[in-house]
């Protein structure tokens, strides 16, 4: 980790949460060392990352929390986690919209982020059971003159459905209008992905809505990040063989790396120029 007595609080927590799950767990005194900061310091930042739920503290450091397979954690919890590789993501996964192109995407704070970068791209139609990325095109779509939508402005389809925790609209009414659309690219936000159960989730609703995401999509992106690899959801909705593209960034393990390359056509690492 980085000695930088300048990291900001949320650069210094993502070291820290990604110290405790790459090692198991960390101390105080080790994180004071090689952060440079007090032993204050540290100790707000492992209460902050306590409160997000994200990791456990014990006597003298922290411990990775381990989550029931069923647990979804709220869309404000998960956006404060890994920002700047969301942003990574976002921008490598962004240029595989072409402009005038029908896209979807799924719930999720990757998606949210990305939602924010497609907005340069023209023309395009974009398809989504998130309210929080129907919100972003919608604040940002603004009027030309007379009123009318300004020139290039995406075409947004919000499905109906039942919210989620993570503020996905989910069920059999999403279901249907899914069903029925086409897509060029479907940008796919997952909770977990491993070699073993594929692509996952602890929602079976939204586990049932990325089904019919992918049946009707032509090429299927999953947008996540490092640390989504090996977590497992309560339902699998794909194989690793029925994704396209997994864009994520410099953050996977090497070993990881091997294992994506033998199993999906092509990997994207965001801010590397080496694409598998």
């Amino acid at each position: 980790m980085s000695d930088n007595q300048n990291l900001l609080a949320e650069q210094r927590r993502a070291l820290i949460l990604d110290e405790v799950r790459r090692r198991g767990g960390v101390r105080v005194n080790e994180l004071t060392r090689r952060l440079n900061v007090s032993d204050m310091t540290v100790r707000r930042d492992l209460d902050a990352l306590a409160r997000q739920g994200v990791i456990e503290k014990v006597h003298g450091g922290a411990v990775p929390l381990v989550e029931a397979s069923t647990h979804e954690p709220g869309f404000e919890a998960k956006s404060a986690l890994e920002q700047g590789a969301k942003e990574d993501i976002s921008r490598a996964a962004a240029r595989m919209a072409a402009p005038g192109s029908a896209i979807a995407l799924s719930g999720g704070t990757t998606t949210y982020a990305l939602a924010q970068h497609l907005l340069d791209v023209p023309d395009l139609t974009v398809v989504t059971n998130s309210v929080r990325v129907a919100d972003v095109f919608h604040t940002a779509q603004g009027t030309g003159s007379g009123g009318a939508p300004r020139a290039g402005a995406a075409t947004v389809v919000l499905t109906g459905g039942v919210r989620t925790p993570s503020d996905s609209l989910v069920g059999p009414v999403a279901d249907q209008a899914i069903r029925s659309l086409h897509f060029d690219v479907l940008f796919l936000g997952v909770h977990g992905i491993s070699v073993e159960a594929g692509v996952s989730t602890p929602n079976l609703a939204e586990a049932e809505t990325n089904r019919q995401f992918i049946r009707s999509a032509r090429r299927v992106v999953v947008v996540a990040d490092h640390t989504k690899w090996g977590t497992v959801g309560l339902s699998s909705f794909a194989r690793l063989d029925e994704i396209d593209t997994l864009v994520t960034d410099g953050g996977l393990p090497d070993e990881a790396r091997a294992e994506m390359a033998e199993h999906l056509p092509g990997l994207v690492v965001a801010g590397e120029d080496d694409t598998v």
